[in-house]
Order: structure tokens, then C-alpha cells, then sequence
């Protein structure tokens, strides 16, 4: 079964640079976007096979998520039940027979950090809240995280530290993630790959692959054994950021 999660920086100008034919050749069960920065119906867009399922912000032409997918999922959930961050678009949560798949955009703690208060809010929150899916039964997690969690997940770590994306606020959210009870599928299998699947569109970033890996999957502990690979698309051009995807063996 494979996976595919892709922050696409805007839907609407993804599509103006192959979104389609992207989706065509990676071919997947559930293909999860982020920041679509779009409100349902401003873009029509569909695919043989798939239902889609879409979770706008309130605030027009910012954040937004979406999932097509082959397989009709059981139930459908919007949002993590906490008022406070159900207003961006930021989550949907698909409940399969044997998983539940989320698809997240992380809040960034932006410029200065204004936002980091509120970035810890989320991360005890939203960990709450996987830590209840998970009792029920495995967990996959993918999407755009907004953490570069250790020093070889960025191309300049010392020139970054401290700045959004790269806090030791929220290295440590993201490592308090990995001892309750879930994995980074990428690191746990290519654990000395300098791979990034996002840069700045500044200063000719991509070109130099001056990068940042900021989008994961991340399963339950138990589903790792059935992880047949996770991978980084980085020669997919389309956003600022790159497909990543994942096999699962089931």
C-alpha cells in the first residue's frame, strides 16, 4: 500500500505546474496534501478512482489540507477537537480497518518565533490526541511537521538554531513524539541520509540543495515492521516542497 504526502504551497498554482500528471506517475492508495491555501470549490479537481476529502481555514488563502484516496475510509474526522486549533484547516484524520492515517500541517513558529507559544499548545494537544488514536489502533502520521528534528535534517544547523523550525522547543516536542510510542519512518531506515524535502525559494536554495527536512511519516512502533520503505522525492518540482511517501506492507 503506498502513501504519499506533499506540501503543495497552493493547490491551485501546483496545478499550473503538473500537479496532475505528478499524482498520475506517483500512483498512490492516499495521496495527502497540505497547505492547499484554498477554500471547497475554488478548484475543480478529481480523479478516476478516488474520493477526496478537504479541510479549508477559515481564513481565506492560508493552510488547508486534502485527501484523495482509493479506499473508502470508515469514518472521517476534521480537526483534533480542540476549538483553539480547529479553525486553520490543519487536520484530517482518516479511520481505516486496520489504521487511522492523519494528515497534518503543522503551525510555524514563524518570524521571531511570535508564534511558538502557541506551537507548544498544539504539540501537547495534537500528541494528545494521536495518543488516543493509537489506543484504539495504529497510527500513520504524514505531512508537512514545520521541525527539522535532528542537526542532519538541515543543510546549516549552527546558522538555524533557534530560528522557526529549529527551536530546541520544538526538537524536543518532536523527540517527546518518538518516546511515546511512534517512529520516524525515513530516519528509522536511512539513518545516515542527508535528504531534505524542503527549501527557501531564495538564493537558489534547491539548486544548491540548501535544504530542511520538515515533512515526515511517522507510524505507531508496532506498524514499523510492516514499513517497506519511505522515501523523498526530490526531483519533484511543483512547490517548495517535495512529495515524500511510504510502503506499507499489509
Amino acid at each position: 500500500m503506498k502513501f504519499v504526502s506533499w506540501n503543495v504551497n497552493g493547490l491551485r498554482a501546483c496545478v499550473g505546474k503538473g500537479f496532475s500528471e505528478i499524482f498520475q506517475q506517483l500512483d498512490a492508495d492516499f495521496f495527502c496534501l497540505q497547505e492547499t491555501k484554498m477554500q471547497i470549490g475554488q478548484l475543480d479537481i478529481a480523479f478516476e478512482g478516488y474520493e477526496s476529502y478537504w479541510n479549508a481555514a477559515e481564513k481565506k488563502g492560508y493552510s488547508g489540507t486534502a485527501i484523495f484516496t482509493r479506499k473508502k475510509p470508515l469514518a472521517v474526522t476534521y480537526g483534533i477537537g480542540v476549538d483553539e486549533h480547529d479553525h486553520e484547516g490543519r487536520v484530517i484524520t482518516l479511520e481505516m480497518n486496520d489504521f487511522y492515517l492523519v494528515n497534518v500541517y503543522v503551525p510555524n513558529a514563524q518570524d521571531g518565533l511570535k508564534r511558538l507559544d502557541y506551537r507548544m499548545r498544539w504539540e501537547d494537544d495534537f500528541l494528545r490526541y494521536l495518543q488516543q488514536l493509537d489506543a484504539k489502533k495504529p497510527v500513520i502520521v504524514c505531512g508537512d511537521l514545520n521541525v527539522a528534528h535532528e542537526e542532519i535534517d538541515l543543510k546549516n544547523p549552527k546558522t538555524n538554531h533557534n530560528n522557526p523550525g529549529f527551536t530546541d522547543d520544538e526538537r524536543q516536542k518532536f523527540s517527546k513524539w518518538l518516546e511515546s510510542g511512534f517512529k520516524d519512518t525515513f530516519r528509522t531506515l536511512h539513518p545516515d541520509s542527508k535528504t531534505y524535502s524542503w527549501w527557501s525559494y531564495r538564493f537558489q536554495a534547491r539548486q544548491k540543495n540548501v535544504g530542511w527536512r520538515i515533512d515526515y511519516f511517522v507510524v505507531s512502533d508496532r506498524l514499523m515492521a510492516q514499513v517497506a520503505d519511505s522515501k523523498i522525492h526530490t526531483d519533484v518540482l511543483g512547490s517548495d516542497h517535495c512529495p515524500v511517501e511510504l510502503e506499507l506492507n499489509c
